[in-house]
């Protein structure tokens, strides 16, 4: 495959990897589908929402810092202006970026994975529910042992919500480090060899 049409594929592909990074990070913020927790959190009051979700790594990482590059990249794989070395010299930099970000929000998934979410739950040691995160201590063990989430009290099914939405983090940034990754070495062809599309070689 040429090295344009390959940005160009590459490109495109980053697209919807950056929404889904973006939709998940935003939906984390309402475990239950609520609203109230996150303004609790904001009012200065205990925690309500999962430290790791504050991070902002879909939005910031895997989505902002990787839609930029798939734009350029995009750009980089069509004939014109962009379609030269020039380009994919440039889209080297951009890719690089789209590393950064990507492995910043796959980063933090994992974190967000290992320590579970932040819940009332009960305490071994005290007799009332308090708010924390009940898992943080057990290195991701309780992702393997699902009837231990029912120590999650509130929100309701949080454990479930924060597991499925941070995995989905995980698969998207990890797809976006790959991506951005090879684009790097194809950017390195395409600025030594050019783009190759249908009207020739761009110089």
């Amino acid at each position: 495959m040429c090295t344009g049409k390959c940005a160009k594929c590459i490109g495109v592909m980053l697209y919807p990897l950056a929404l889904a990074c973006i939709v998940c990070n935003i939906l984390l913020f309402f475990p239950d589908w609520k609203t109230g927790f996150a303004e609790q959190d904001m009012k200065g009051e205990e925690d309500r929402i999962t430290k790791e979700v504050k991070y902002m790594g879909g939005v910031v990482g895997g989505g902002i810092m990787v839609l930029v590059p798939a734009i350029h990249i995009h750009l980089t794989g069509k004939q014109g202006c962009c379609a030269n070395r020039c380009g994919m010299f440039l889209s080297i930099g951009f890719s690089a970026m789209g590393v950064v970000g990507a492995l910043y929000s796959f980063i933090v998934s994992i974190l967000g994975l290992v320590n579970g979410p932040t819940c009332l739950y009960r305490s071994e040691e005290l007799l009332i529910p308090l708010w924390g995160t009940p898992f943080a201590n057990n290195n991701g063990s309780y992702l393997a042992d699902p009837d231990s989430w029912n120590r999650c009290l509130v929100p309701k099914n949080v454990v479930e919500f924060n597991v499925i939405l941070f995995s989905i983090l995980l698969v998207a940034s990890g797809l976006e480090l790959l991506l951005c990754s090879f684009q790097m070495v194809n950017g390195l062809f395409g600025c030594i060899c050019g783009t190759c599309n249908s009207k020739g070689q761009s110089a």
